[in-house]
């Protein structure tokens, strides 16, 4: 990396971690060496590009102009490189991956023995953690999110859409009878998702349009593999995602119910990447990876 691109990159991380002190960690600089580069800066473009607070940098107007276009320079930069490294060699280096525990368990846990047969050259690091972490600040080369993604700066690759099933086990049909229509669910065990209100909401079509019908349940978690596990244990009826329960469809611990009536609501999972860093050769074997794995499961 060149001065003036080294430079930029200096000057994104300050913004990004929000102070001298964190991103002269990450750079292996002093903080004062690294506050004296960003004023060289200043000084050769002659204005100012931040102003401090009492609590945080802010960029003045010209400072989001340079962060914008030093984003988009250092992209190309690292993008051009991995394009000419990917055609002569393998995916190599040291991928660290953030990933929620649900999907860590049900499709990424037992996917990477493979994956990593496959790549050899690669190391892998998983982060497994159910909030939303700071891929810049943590180092992260990819996270797999789920739902709809806000206003980020990040690249994101949708990978697939997820939709909810409502399942049960034969154990617990075999003892309690299965619902033949929506509001029989007022009258079984129904185990929900804790932290979100619209969960214990259940959508149906119905010929005046959607009905959310209002369940309960002796069960709630804010984890959805122990309801996976509690309804496969023949304990209640469950909604969860169609990733979660697949397995357990497949081998007949758990069916599907109710398929004419209820509302899936789709949503999307995707690949997410700090920008540029999507085309290194190691970033791109795993995404192409989760793609086909995913597939492979429905």
């Amino acid at each position: 990396m060149n001065s003036a691109s080294a430079e930029m990159n200096a000057f994104v991380r300050v913004i990004e971690r929000g102070s001298f002190a964190a991103a002269a960690g990450d750079l292996g600089l002093t903080p004062s060496a690294l506050s004296k580069l960003v004023t060289r800066i200043e000084n050769r473009l002659g204005v100012r590009l931040r102003t401090r607070t009492t609590r945080r940098l802010v960029l003045t107007a010209e400072g989001e102009l340079f962060v914008a276009r030093s984003r988009e320079i250092l992209a190309s930069i690292e993008a051009a490189e991995a394009e000419i490294t990917a055609a002569s060699r393998a995916p190599r280096g040291h991928l660290r991956i953030s990933v929620a525990t649900t999907y860590a368990k049900q499709i990424l846990g037992p996917a990477l023995p493979l994956f990593l047969a496959r790549y050899p050259d690669i190391t892998v690091e998983l982060l497994v953690s159910d909030r939303q972490i700071d891929l810049v600040a943590e180092q992260v080369d990819v996270a797999i999110r789920s739902g709809w993604l806000g206003d980020s700066t990040l690249v994101a690759r949708k990978i697939t859409d997820a939709r909810r099933l409502i399942c049960a086990s034969p154990l617990y049909l075999k003892k309690h009878g299965s619902p033949r229509v929506p509001p029989d669910l007022l009258q079984h065990n129904c185990l929900t998702p804790t932290g979100f209100a619209q969960f214990s909401q259940w959508p149906f079509h119905t010929d005046e349009g959607i009905n959310r019908l209002a369940i309960s349940g002796s069960f709630a978690s804010d984890n959805a593999d122990l309801l996976l596990d509690a309804a496969v244990a023949g304990l209640g009826i469950v909604r969860l995602a169609d990733f979660v329960v697949a397995r357990a469809i497949q081998e007949g611990t758990l069916v599907s119910l109710l398929e004419d009536t209820h509302l899936s609501e789709p949503f999307p999972i995707h690949v997410v990447t700090v920008p540029g860093r999507h085309r290194a050769p190691r970033v791109k074997a795993f995404t192409e990876f989760i793609i086909s794995q995913l597939d492979d499961a429905r």
